[in-house]
């Protein structure tokens, strides 16, 4: 969603930081380029005005000029304001309120925005990860097949919906769904509302009764992120009528530039909570306003990667793992796993996004196909193999590997390849294996992460200006710093496209 913008800034900030020593009028010139790419970006202008205020104030004056890195000083400055215009100077808004059981919580919004499929999500959220019972009641009555979408929906993630009854109004339905969770002990019930192309008297109406009958603990406002400024209208003339505690950005995985988001907080008052990633039941994240900030301006967000990797490897999954690396063991079922769990963690994209000084290469690896699709081939080739071939893969002579390229449809130097980058991957692992456990957490994380990873040799702090810009980690199967022609590991054959 913030690529143009990232794009954008990261180039200004490039120039700067090249630069030994800052005048006021190189922070002046960055400025005026930091305020086109944020117009550009649909970001408000009363908000532009005040951003650019903001970092002019604190961005010129001897706290710069004499810094030992002025550059990134700079960069650091406006990162926070970024982060202060994003939080609203609270960065903690963003938590629900549902402490009061059952914590009823109303989804409001225009129709198409997304709100049924943010009301499933959301609810699978709170029964994973908070270990809430949730109950989900559709009042839309006017949609065709609205409230059996939701059942289906609630089917899929296993949370319960309030039974379909033909006939009855959205206030009567709101007041069943609060009976039924009060005797059934929930601990939240959702109401998804019915929603409207356009603001009129009886939407608002509509919700407003239910708002009086239900005392909601919480009202999210769905709001489609690629709306641009006309999102922010949205949300001022629902929280004018109807009061809105916090709003959820749906589709911010897409192409748009961004701006509502910057735009929100500043202009509504109210927190941003969540954001829609993708069509996934699981794709919807918490929003962090300093973990944004970061992204928009390339440090990207190691928290989050962890977080996915943490979702994703089971507890046991991860032990066992551990002791066969400790033993120095790494055969292609370890391989394939790696490479799954690359996948599950939102592939090549979703992973490099969260790199610090990653993303720049992005569109390298892209107009190269290096996309998940090279995971994918890798994945079929390991498929190809017989089981005891996976365990030992050194018995792969010539003809085995004929007969495994020709099952995946793939060739056998791609074969080689995936073989090549094994066999370095499994003499990392018989190292890390001697340094013990704790030295096998470390090589891990430096694997991963690189040199920008915290604590690691020759790091800045993750996140923070200094990190490991433009290097390619070394930890990810067969990639290097080469991109994307002569990537080490023989991965630049699985990059071109056929």
């Amino acid at each position: 969603m913030f690529e143009t913008l990232s794009d954008r800034l990261s180039g200004v900030f490039d120039r700067l930081t090249k630069q030994g020593a800052l005048s006021d009028d190189d922070v002046a010139t960055a400025l005026r380029e930091v305020r086109v790419a944020l117009l550009e970006a649909d970001v408000s202008l009363p908000v532009v005005r005040d951003f650019v205020k903001s970092v002019q104030e604190k961005a010129t004056g001897q706290a710069v000029t004499r810094s030992v890195s002025p550059g990134q000083q700079v960069v650091k400055i406006v990162h926070d304001a970024l982060v202060a215009t994003l939080s609203g100077g609270d960065e903690g808004a963003g938590a629900l309120k549902i402490d009061n059981p059952p914590s009823p919580i109303l989804m409001v919004g225009l129709q198409g925005s997304g709100k049924t499929t943010t009301t499933a999500k959301l609810a699978k959220r709170l029964k994973d990860r908070e270990n809430k019972r949730v109950l989900m009641a559709s009042l839309d009555v006017r949609r065709p097949a609205a409230m059996e979408q939701l059942a289906i929906l609630g089917k899929q993630i296993g949370v319960d919906t309030l039974q379909i009854v033909a006939g009855q109004d959205p206030v009567a339905i709101a007041k069943r769904a609060k009976q039924q969770a009060t005797l059934g002990g929930y601990d939240v019930f959702m109401l998804d509302t019915a929603g409207r192309l356009h603001i009129d008297d009886v939407l608002m109406d509509e919700v407003i009764a239910v708002r009086d009958a239900t005392n909601p603990r919480e009202t999210l406002l769905v709001v489609d992120g690629l709306t641009g400024q006309d999102a922010v209208n949205v949300a001022e003339q629902f929280d004018g009528k109807i009061g809105i505690s916090g709003v959820v950005l749906t589709r911010m995985d897409g192409d748009g530039r961004g701006g509502a988001a910057l735009s929100m907080r500043a202009i509504t008052g109210k927190p941003i909570k969540f954001t829609g990633q993708g069509e996934k039941m699981d794709a919807l994240e918490e929003f962090h306003p300093s973990r944004v900030a970061g992204r928009i301006l390339g440090m990207g967000d190691i928290v989050a990667l962890v977080e996915k990797a943490q979702e994703t490897l089971e507890a046991e999954q991860a032990e066992r793992m551990m002791k066969r690396f400790q033993k120095g063991q790494f055969n292609m079922n370890d391989m394939k796993g790696q490479l799954e769990q690359m996948l599950k963690m939102g592939g090549m994209s979703g992973m490099m996004g969260m790199l610090p000084g990653v993303g720049k290469m992005q569109k390298q690896m892209e107009s190269a196909g290096f996309d998940d699709s090279v995971l994918r081939r890798q994945i079929a080739l390991i498929n190809s193999m017989t089981k005891r071939e996976r365990a030992r893969p050194e018995l792969l002579q010539a003809s085995r590997k004929k007969r495994i390229a020709k099952g995946a449809g793939l060739e056998v130097p791609e074969l080689n390849k995936l073989l090549k980058m094994h066999r370095q991957m499994a003499d990392m692992m018989k190292k890390m294996g001697k340094m013990g456990k704790k030295g096998l957490m470390r090589g891990g994380m430096g694997a991963l992460f690189g040199k920008g990873a915290a604590g690691m040799p020759g790091a800045g702090a993750a996140g923070q200006p200094g990190a490991a810009q433009g290097a390619l980690p070394p930890g990810f199967p067969g990639m290097g710093k080469g991109l994307p022609s002569d990537l080490p590991g023989g991965l630049s054959g699985f990059g071109k496209k056929k």
